[in-house]
C-alpha cells in the first residue's frame, strides 16, 4: 500500500518537472530578448545550478569529488555531454534553422527515441503491445496539440536535423541514467552533468568567444530569470527527474515528455492570454490516455 501511495508522490513530481520545463520558454524569449545567446544562456543557468549543487555536497559527509571509477567517470561526462551542453545547443540551435514548431514537435516525441534505444539495451525495458499503443497514442496527441490544427509543416533539413539530434541526446541521456543511477546518488550524478555539462561547453566558445557584460547579467530582470532558470529550473528540476529515473524507470518518466506541450499550451494561456483550442482538449486526452496505457501494464 505505501508502495503504491510513493508512486503517485513519484508521478506527480515527474508531471511537476515538466510543467516547469515547459514555462521556461517564455523566461528563456525573454533573455534572447535582451541580447543574451541561447549558449550564454544555457551556461550562466548551468554555473548557477553547480555552484549551489557544490556547496551544498561539501557540507554532507563523506564529500565525493570524483566516481570510483575511470570508466563511471566517463559515464558522467557522456551525461553531461547528452543531457547539458549537447542537448541544448542542437534543440536551441534548431529553432534558427527550423520552426517553433517544428523543433517542439520533433524534440517532444522523444520517449519514442528512447524507448526504441533503452529496449536494445535491456530487455526487462521492452515494451508489450498495450505499452506500445499507449505511446503512440499520446505521440498523436503531441502532434495534435502542437499542430493545433495547422496542419502544414515547413520542412528544413538542417533545422530537423538538430531537432532530431536533440531528441537523440536526451534518449542517450536516459538510457546511461539506468546504469548511473545503480551505482551513485541523484545529488552527485546531476553535479556531474552540471559540471561537465558546462566543460564541454569550451570548444563552443573557442570556436565562438564572446561573454555578456556583468552590468547586463546583474540587470534585475535579467538577473531574476536566470536565477528561476538556473536553481529552479535546471537545479531542483534535474534533481527531482534524475530521482523519479531511479524510482519509475527510465520509460516511465521519460513518458512525461508528451506532456511538455501541454503545460506549454496552459502556461501562455494563464501569461499570455492564447486561446484553448479544440485541438488541445482532444491531443490532451489522447496524451493523457496514451500515458496511462504505457503505464499500465507494468502495474495494472
Amino acid at each position: 500500500m505505501m508502495e503504491g501511495k510513493n508512486r503517485w508522490v513519484y508521478h506527480a513530481v515527474a508531471f511537476l518537472v515538466v510543467a516547469i520545463w515547459g514555462s521556461t520558454f517564455v523566461f528563456t524569449k525573454l533573455l534572447l530578448l535582451s541580447g543574451l545567446s541561447a549558449a550564454q544562456i544555457f551556461t550562466l543557468r548551468f554555473i548557477i545550478a553547480y555552484v549551489l549543487l557544490l556547496t551544498f555536497s561539501l557540507t554532507q559527509k563523506p564529500f565525493r569529488l570524483f566516481a570510483a571509477s575511470l570508466k563511471d567517470e566517463l559515464l558522467m561526462v557522456a551525461l553531461g555531454i547528452s543531457g547539458g551542453s549537447l542537448y541544448f545547443l542542437t534543440e536551441n540551435s534548431a529553432m534558427i534553422y527550423t520552426t517553433t514548431t517544428n523543433t517542439s514537435l520533433i524534440v517532444c516525441l522523444c520517449p519514442l527515441f528512447a524507448a526504441l534505444l533503452i529496449s536494445m539495451f535491456y530487455e526487462s525495458e521492452r515494451l508489450q503491445s498495450i505499452q506500445i499503443a499507449g505511446t503512440l497514442m499520446a505521440a498523436i496527441g503531441v502532434v495534435v496539440v502542437v499542430l493545433n490544427g495547422h496542419f502544414v509543416l515547413h520542412l528544413s533539413p538542417l533545422g530537423d536535423t538538430l531537432a532530431f539530434a536533440a531528441c537523440l541526446c536526451w534518449a542517450v541521456y536516459s538510457l546511461l541514467m539506468i546504469p548511473a543511477g545503480q551505482h551513485y546518488d541523484t545529488v552527485f550524478i546531476t553535479r556531474k552533468v552540471f559540471f561537465y555539462g558546462l566543460l564541454s561547453m569550451i570548444p563552443y566558445y573557442l570556436l565562438r568567444p564572446g561573454f555578456p557584460s556583468m552590468d547586463l547579467v546583474f540587470r534585475p530582470d535579467i538577473l531574476a530569470n536566470l536565477l528561476f532558470l538556473g536553481c529552479v529550473a535546471s537545479m531542483l528540476c534535474f534533481v527531482a527527474w534524475n530521482w523519479v529515473i531511479k524510482k519509475l524507470g527510465a520509460l516511465t518518466v521519460t513518458n512525461y515528455v508528451y506532456f511538455n506541450p501541454v503545460t506549454t499550451v496552459l502556461f501562455a494561456w494563464l501569461v499570455l492570454s492564447e486561446k484553448i483550442t479544440i485541438y488541445f482538449i482532444l491531443g490532451t486526452v489522447l496524451i493523457l490516455t496514451g500515458m496511462y496505457l504505457a503505464e499500465k501494464k507494468k502495474h495494472g
